[in-house]
């Protein structure tokens, strides 16, 4: 099946399931999504180039009749009209004008850092703003960094949030894997993506190289050893970096092109092609299992609680906890998208909700930078 064709019969019944309960879609609402879907996925790269310098982004919207649409920005001022399930907006800010100010809020992170206080950044396409997320009380901060940065302040807008995100490790003690350093501590992460040189990617923070990874066949349990870190890459606090490492699995295991469906029948994977701002993802982790939401933004830099920064991650509404760190980003096409890294919020109460936040590496610079190939199935 190629990316543009899931529909709601071909979906594994684990992600129909989830999505429809995460995304509050009925029947009809899903199938009409998926058309969406496509239909982005075709033509997001005609549009960017018929509007050119003018073009602000594009995005999948819910319209207030639960149905969705395709919306392009475009900073022209001639009168435009879109095609069937296709809306054009006038914006104030090209897309080139927005990446042009993150840039220097990421110049600005390189020279001497994110202050306390000033969680994040990424570029909102909806909103057609630059968005710095700050603590309460923190907003000052993040003004004084943005008049430091040289940003156009014009573009950007201060978020305020409750909850700084945090790496999802959960540190309690260790479907996902364990590793036990010897310190009377077990750490839990999860698989993300089985590739064909006989391992899996995940996320950078889970280990380091060399170490060892055990099977977890029930939770907090050690099982049999089944492979160690290849290569990681996760930075220090205070420093900037990636999040993601590749995991070198031992003889006799098997690696499966799917990802585990807690119960609900696994999900098969079939690319890697990237889903477009406003698509649902779906993420599967030990803590939490499956779980839905929809990307908000892509290239955010993410200042963890924890002192690391790290740089180009997608922001998505999708819930996650300690554990699920590492664990698999995948569309209902079965399109693999990245690994988790860090979150906000959590899976308890009702879901989705205007706090939850979850943000995965994206896969394809992982595969790229370790020189691995994607496990995909049919």
């Amino acid at each position: 099946m190629s990316a543009s064709a899931a529909t709601p019969d071909n979906l594994p019944a684990a992600v129909r399931a989830a999505m429809q309960r995460d995304l509050g879609l009925d029947s009809a609402q899903l199938a009409q999504y998926l058309k969406i879907e496509r239909l982005a996925n075709l033509q997001e790269k005609q549009l960017a180039k018929a509007q050119g310098r003018n073009f602000a982004g594009t995005w999948i919207e819910r319209k207030a009749n639960g149905k969705f649409q395709v919306v392009v920005a475009t900073t022209s001022l001639r009168s435009q009209k879109g095609a069937a399930d296709i809306e054009i907006r006038n914006a104030r800010h090209s897309l080139a004008q927005l990446d042009a100010s993150k840039g220097q809020l990421d110049a600005a992170l390189a020279r001497s850092g994110a202050p306390d206080g000033v969680y994040g950044w990424y570029v909102d396409l909806p909103s057609n703003t630059l968005v710095v997320s700050v603590g309460k009380g923190r907003e000052q901060a993040g003004i004084d960094f943005i008049a430091a940065s040289g940003a156009d302040a014009q573009t950007v807008r201060l978020e305020t949030s409750e909850e700084q995100p945090s790496l999802r490790v959960d540190l309690k003690g260790g479907l996902g894997y364990l590793r036990n350093p010897g310190d009377g501590y077990l750490y839990a992460c999860s698989v993300g993506f089985p590739v064909t040189q006989g391992g899996y990617v995940t996320a950078g923070h889970c280990g380091d190289a060399g170490e060892i990874t055990y099977y977890e066949p029930s939770q907090w349990t050690l099982g049999p050893k089944i492979g160690s870190f290849v290569a990681s890459s996760f930075p220090s606090p205070g420093q900037t970096g990636n999040d993601y490492a590749w995991v070198k699995v031992d003889a006799g295991h098997t690696l499966s092109p799917s990802v585990y469906g807690y119960g609900s029948g696994d999900a098969t994977v079939r690319g890697s092609t990237e889903a477009a701002v406003g698509a649902a993802v779906c993420r599967s982790g030990r803590t939490t299992g499956w779980r839905c939401g929809t990307i908000e933004a892509k290239n955010q830099t993410v200042n963890y609680s924890s002192g690391e920064t790290i740089l180009n991650l997608t922001r998505t509404t999708a819930c996650s906890e300690g554990g699920d760190s590492g664990g698999s980003f995948i569309t209902g096409a079965g399109q693999a998208q990245g690994v988790l890294s860090g979150g906000s919020g959590t899976c308890k109460g009702k879901q989705p909700n205007n706090r939850t936040r979850s943000f995965y590496q994206p896969l394809l610079p992982i595969l790229q930078n370790y020189n691995l190939t994607l496990l995909t199935g049919t």
